[in-house]
């Protein structure tokens, strides 16, 4: 069982904050990570910012985004070892369109 923390930083404004983008673009993650999707659901603030998840049938990734600080704080965890979660991370690293990829793993295995 991985958890992966990551910041996506000094990404533009308007991806951050098109709440279509941020869903679509776990939709993606989680199908490049080889993820069942059970659920994708997100979230809209006003004036700026989206909060989005993907439920997966072994895990789950979120997505939290601060347009006006041009960073999207994420988080994928996996208790499924054929799941490739790096593959989601580079993926959404060139979505966001950032080469600045702060990342933390925690190996949760009993």
């Amino acid at each position: 069982m991985k958890h992966i923390l990551f910041d996506l930083k000094d990404c533009p404004f308007k991806l951050l904050d098109d709440a279509r983008f941020v869903r679509n673009s776990l939709f993606h993650a989680s199908l490049l990570s080889e993820s069942e999707i059970i659920k994708i659901d997100f979230h809209k603030f006003h004036p700026q910012g989206v909060t989005a998840f993907a439920m997966l049938a072994d895990s789950h990734i979120s997505i939290h985004t601060w347009p006006e600080k041009g960073i999207a704080k994420c988080d994928i965890f996996s208790c499924n070892s054929n799941n490739d979660p790096m593959l989601a991370i580079e993926y959404l690293k060139e979505r966001f369109q950032t080469i600045h990829v702060k990342r933390w793993t925690c190996d949760r295995s009993l």
